[in-house]
């Protein structure tokens, strides 16, 4: 099967998007923090609605989800591999720590980067973090699947995104939220339909345990942490529509094909008839939303419940939540994300209201949903107001198009 190759319109989209989502959803720290989306519904109203906002500093500056996406971003825009691609990653993640003014950065990410030591052998690794269960590696890997989105990359999608995630978030529940949002953006650039990434993410799960094991750092204690994640997912899918509960979670064949041996696809590199990692089965245990939204099989179409309001949507997402924060930890940021994708569609103010304007962690959230949706509906829909002025708005084009020049060579 034929790579869809996105347009490197699609991929500015995402970026800029996902500055956008922070941007609205943090609104100078005001609506980060207020608990009551039926609240920020109410002063959006007295805004004049999106059409009426402009994105832009001072009041609406880009919080520490965007300046460490951009330092995820701009250090695979580098094109390094492999160890120098670590390394690179751990420096920018401390540097952009300077640029925090404002922008609240979590107490994860503040206490990640002060252990981290860019340079030094390894010096990109950190302990295990019993804690460390925030969406702060989330937030930051879009990037990550842009860069790394064709079928035969997801060993280095995996490898990337688990290390780039425990640099600071050193947790399963923290690190695979970073590997949830990057197989989102490979999924999403490759035009595959958000109804299938939550399946495919159960599919991927095992590889990335045999990816953690085999790395042999802090084995005993990521095991112990590891099923909280997988067993969130799980009963989220299935309740949606999206995952029978008794299907097998192996790589599909569709998504891919080389980890399942199918050779037919001209994409996969020779010698890749065997699969990369051992695939082994997740546990029946291991995923509550997608068995709620019966998506484990990763067809449609999905059984997204309506929420038509601000206040059911905060219910809803509070029964996700860790610690009582909806979209605040690795597990939930992208499941609020994708909850928003699929019920939204096509419509940029309802995966804005969906996604973006809740009671929760929105900012981030907001940065996972919108820059997904960037993908598939573009910037042609957008209100001009909430992205021609946006902060760093030009760093977010550029790195945009030079991640799409390393992942497609300017197809």
């Amino acid at each position: 099967m034929e790579e869809t190759v996105p347009s490197v319109e699609a991929y500015e989209a995402a970026m800029v998007l996902s500055g956008v989502g922070d941007a609205l959803g943090y609104r100078g720290s005001r609506w980060e923090y207020c608990t009551s989306g039926p609240q920020i519904h109410a002063e959006l109203a007295e805004l004049g609605g999106l059409e009426a906002i402009t994105l832009q500093p001072p009041e609406w500056p880009v919080s520490d989800d965007t300046v460490l996406h951009l330092a995820t971003a701009e250090g695979l825009a580098t094109g390094l591999e492999g160890e120098p691609l670590l390394q690179e990653l751990a420096r920018r993640y401390v540097a952009a720590m300077g640029d925090m003014e404002g922008r609240k950065p979590g107490p994860t990410s503040i206490l990640g980067t002060s252990q981290l030591r860019p340079g030094e052998p390894e010096g990109y690794r950190i302990p295990f973090n019993p804690t460390g269960t925030g969406c702060g590696a989330a937030m930051r890997s879009l990037a990550i699947g842009l860069r790394y989105p064709h079928a035969w990359e997801l060993p280095t999608l995996i490898r990337v995104s688990i290390e780039s995630g425990r640099m600071t978030h050193h947790h399963p529940t923290g690190y695979l939220g970073a590997l949830a949002v990057a197989l989102f953006g490979a999924l999403g650039a490759r035009g595959e339909p958000p109804e299938r990434w939550g399946a495919e993410l159960l599919r991927v799960l095992p590889l990335a345990w045999d990816y953690v094991e085999g790395a042999g750092v802090a084995v005993g204690d990521n095991a112990a942490a590891w099923p909280f994640f997988g067993d969130a997912w799980h009963r989220y899918l299935v309740s949606q529509g999206l995952l029978q509960s008794h299907s097998p979670l192996t790589p599909s064949a569709t998504a891919y094909p080389f980890i399942t041996g199918d050779t037919n696809d001209p994409s996969v590199p020779s010698g890749s008839n065997d699969p990369v990692f051992p695939v082994t089965s997740t546990s029946p245990r291991s995923c509550r939303y997608l068995e709620s939204r019966g998506l484990l099989e990763g067809r449609g179409p999905p059984q997204v419940p309506s929420l038509p309001s601000p206040a059911e949507r905060d219910a809803a997402y509070m029964g996700w939540a860790l610690e009582g924060w909806p979209g605040r930890s690795g597990h939930d940021a992208p499941m609020v994300a994708l909850e928003a994708l699929l019920a939204a569609g096509g419509s940029w103010g309802d995966l804005c209201a969906r996604g973006v304007l809740h009671g929760g962690d929105n900012d981030s959230t907001g940065t996972i949903a919108a820059g997904c949706w960037g993908l598939r509906g573009g910037l042609e829909s957008i209100p001009p107001g909430l992205h021609c002025c946006l902060e760093y708005r030009g760093r977010l084009r550029d790195a945009a198009h030079r991640l799409h020049a390393l992942a497609w060579g300017g197809r």
